[in-house]
């Protein structure tokens, strides 16, 4: 079994700011990075693959959208039977290298195909029972997002479902500050410091843009779905299921 690395990424000052990339170097850290970074992210997959699981159909397709080092399609083969097939999805080459090493540590013996694709552009989905959006949407430029939802939409068979899980803004702006410095605490119970939490945070500044929960469920029931609940809320993070009839 492959031994976590720890996150170290923004430890050290950096002397000319960039935008934060999945490149080699968060590879490595992955799912360290994202266990201290989330709150409640273990709870959060355990979550999804048990709704996943009520909701994947024999002899369709489960596509993890941005499935980045595998940790969802782990979670999801001990509950999803084993008659459904699933599809990861990632831009980064590194990351479906990781992801796939991954899924042969854990003995994944269902049928499974991984896939370098941009999400900004046109996804192949088709026979899909459920689809998963787990911190990925976020990444993607705002005027691309209704599109990509669209393309899931089209791709998901009637009754299907979507899970999706976003970093996101209060409703309300007095408690955006609030929630931040919340979240900015949480960071550094697991040991960030105060430089890591600043470069981090500029990094991020271009390139993760959040909306408001229910900016995101407008769009969900603007390309058609009928159904759209909130599973989990924590501050600035929320994980919403939603259904096409």
């Amino acid at each position: 079994m492959e031994s976590i690395e720890r996150d170290n990424v923004f430890r050290e000052a950096i002397a000319e700011a960039s935008d934060f990339k999945f490149g080699s170097k968060v590879v490595k850290v992955f799912d360290d990075m994202v266990n201290r970074s989330v709150p409640h992210y273990g709870e959060i997959q355990r979550m999804v693959a048990e709704l996943a699981s009520d909701h994947a159909k024999k002899d369709t397709l489960v596509y993890d959208l941005g499935c980045s080092t595998g940790t969802t399609l782990i979670g999801l083969d001990a509950l999803v039977s084993k008659d459904i097939s699933f599809v990861g999805i990632d831009e980064s080459d590194e990351m479906l290298v990781k992801c796939n090493a991954k899924l042969r540590d854990a003995g994944i013996e269902r049928c499974y195909e991984l896939r370098a694709a941009d999400l900004h552009g046109n996804l192949n989905i088709d026979n899909a029972s459920v689809v998963i959006l787990c911190l990925t949407l976020q990444f993607l430029r705002p005027i691309h997002r209704k599109r990509c939802l669209e393309n899931i939409y089209k791709g998901l068979n009637p009754g299907g479902t979507l899970i999706l899980v976003e970093k996101i803004l209060a409703e309300d702006s007095l408690f955006n500050r609030d929630f931040i410095k919340y979240y900015y605490d949480y960071k550094r119970r697991n040991h960030y410091s105060e430089l890591e939490i600043s470069q981090k945070r500029e990094a991020l500044e271009n390139v993760l843009i959040p909306y408001k929960l229910s900016e995101n469920i407008f769009m969900l029931e603007d390309v058609g779905f009928a159904h759209c609940e909130t599973f989990f809320k924590w501050y600035n993070f929320a994980g919403i299921i939603a259904h096409k009839k």
